[in-house]
């Protein structure tokens, strides 16, 4: 995306207000009217004052059209920073609201951190190219192209000497950005690097902690760090020569301006005041110039951290709601995949020619070795990602055709993650169902025998958390899972291998818990430890993507295929007879 493209998109932005926008241009042109027309004055005053003539009605013009220019240049600065404000954190609410539409995968390749990075310090170079704009740029474009053909006017000569000066200025930019284009470029490449570094450790700062990787991990920053540094340092060298030639230019031409002027005033060509007029218009320019080049040489700088956060805002979401999209309406539960195929991009990774039926509160199975395609499966059902090929019933409706807020409103997941965050246990359970009263939630965490250890915390179901449940243990972490599933109230229930990382003790407790949640809802279960599924209505086994087997626990188990392998490999006895009202069977052999 070129720098002009990116600025224009920029300054697009702005449509929500345009009326207001324009109101703020248009006060910058007036205002850029004015400052031109007061080296004029001065050089009216001047003449007069040489000539012995009177000068104070020049001089109350002059005084109150620089009383209006301050107080309108205050009035507009005001509006445009309330502006920017207001459009900054509605840029901000936009990119957050498409990062959190976009796929997990999207966040794994690019890291938390550098999204983090994107969308924060993307609005921030937003705000100040919206508030320098409104409150100086157009100001200081308006006025040199104003200011050009009124010096043309008053001298030729004279005037030339400040176009060389803007074509200097000109010329000494261009040159600058295109040594530094590449450098640039790297520079955000190493910034993103940082901030993905960042996030990566400060996330993981147990497993630092525990490997004894303190100075590891702070070592391998430094080192980023300082490749980050050697690749500003030439761009630093860069628009730091700019500055000298810049200012080296400018200086000649105020010497050159002086020089001419004398040479004129005593052949008679020119008066004392044009000579100060032409002065002022030299020194109006530089500042002028000075202000576009600043802006010009910001724009360039925050191009590619514009650019990423541009890139993210257009980055198209795999999963496309149709416009005529309807909700789902009232679900019992019947769920089924007609030969549904999906492959990851760039990969031979998938699931492929799935057939699964679920019947409205039945439980299905889908058990594997680890990459089988299960939590794929179910992901699917959920459009986190849309399939290939097939398609996926719910009620007979497929739910490509429907709208996503339904769908996964009739769905609730007990995540072998419990996926907590860092609010209180009440904002926790309620996540689902926000305007549940406090009654329905501590049913909701009774039922999944929470409520005990909620009432011994601090502050009971105020008590915050911690980043992703870090201040409760494990099987704490799952009840609140639970609680959560079971306010929800869904008729579709996932449980994606939700105690598979717990002891016995705890794990006993939550599975009654997700027992009582299960009842009457149609419910998928991904687990490798077989005893979980052990009184599944149906069980799929599934390798590389495919159903290689499907059944009841003990008819599979009896067999000779992968499931009775994986029985025998995991210690477990077939029980003599499984049904859905059993308990589960599951002994270890001795």
């Amino acid at each position: 995306m070129s720098l002009v493209r990116i600025y224009f998109r920029v300054i697009g932005l702005l449509a929500a207000e345009k009326g207001l926008a324009l109101s703020v241009a248009a006060a910058g042109v007036l205002i850029s009217v004015v400052q031109l027309a007061e080296p004029i004055l001065f050089g009216w005053v001047i003449d007069a004052l040489t000539r012995g003539e009177a000068a104070v009605s020049t001089i109350g013009l002059w005084a109150g059209l620089g009383l209006f220019s301050v107080g309108a240049s205050v009035v507009v600065s005001i509006t445009a920073d309330r502006l920017a404000h207001r459009r900054h954190l509605a840029a901000l609410g936009e990119a957050f609201e498409r990062a959190i539409t976009l796929p997990a995968g999207y966040h794994a390749d690019r890291g938390s951190g550098a999204v983090v990075r994107t969308v924060l310090q993307g609005t921030d170079a937003l705000f100040w190219l919206w508030l320098a704009g409104l409150r100086e740029q157009l100001t200081a474009v308006v006025g040199i192209i104003l200011l050009v053909p009124t010096a043309i006017s008053i001298d030729a000569r004279m005037a030339g000497i400040l176009a060389i000066l803007a074509i200097a200025y000109v010329g000494l930019n261009s040159l600058v950005m295109r040594k530094t284009s590449a450098g640039q470029a790297a520079i955000e490449s190493y910034n993103s690097k940082v901030y993905g570094r960042v996030g990566d450790v400060i996330g993981n700062v147990t497993v630092v902690q525990s490997f004894a990787r303190l100075k590891a991990e702070s070592e391998a920053m430094r080192d980023l760090m300082s490749q980050l540094i050697t690749a500003q340092y030439p761009v630093l060298t860069w628009w730091g020569i700019l500055n000298v030639l810049q200012r080296a230019a400018a200086t000649t031409a105020l010497v050159a301006v002086f020089t001419l002027g004398a040479l004129l005033v005593r052949r008679g060509e020119m008066t004392v005041g044009e000579i100060v007029s032409f002065v002022a218009f030299a020194n109006l320019l530089i500042g002028k110039l000075d202000q576009v080049s600043s802006f010009v040489t910001s724009v360039f700088r925050q191009g590619p951290v514009l650019r990423s956060y541009f890139a993210l805002l257009d980055e198209q979401n795999a999963i496309a709601e149709p416009a005529d999209a309807k909700p789902l309406g009232t679900v019992a539960g019947d769920v089924k995949f007609e030969n549904v195929s999906f492959t990851f991009p760039e990969s031979q990774q998938g699931v492929f020619n799935l057939d699964i039926a679920a019947a409205p509160g039945r439980t299905v199975a889908l058990v594997g070795p680890t990459g089988s395609g299960k939590t794929t499966t179910l992901s699917l059902l959920q459009r986190l990602r849309a399939p290939d090929g097939g398609r996926i019933l719910v009620d007979g409706q497929d739910i490509a055709t429907v709208t996503l807020q339904s769908l996964r409103s009739s769905i609730a997941v007990v995540f072998q993650d419990a996926g907590l965050f860092n609010r209180s246990i009440r904002d926790n359970i309620a996540i689902g169902r926000p305007e549940a009263t406090d009654a329905d939630i501590e049913r909701a965490a009774r039922l999944a025998e929470a409520h005990d250890f909620i009432m011994r915390k601090p502050d009971g179901y105020g008590f915050v958390i911690g980043e992703r449940g870090n201040s409760l243990s494990g099987g704490e972490r799952q009840r609140l899972a639970v609680a959560r599933a079971i306010l929800k109230d869904a008729p579709i229930l996932i449980l994606d291998e939700a105690t598979s990382a717990l002891d016995a003790e705890t794990e006993a407790r939550i599975k009654r818990a997700l027992d009582k949640l299960r009842a009457g809802r149609t419910t998928f279960i991904i687990a490798h430890r077989l005893s979980t599924v052990a009184n599944a209505d149906t069980i799929y086994v599934l390798e590389n993507g495919r159903i290689i087997e499907q059944g009841r626990f003990t008819e599979l188990a009896k067999g000779t295929g992968l499931f009775a392998r994986m029985v025998a490999e995991g210690g477990f006895t077939v029980p003599t007879e499984v049904t859905p009202q059993d308990s589960l069977l599951t002994q270890e052999k001795p």
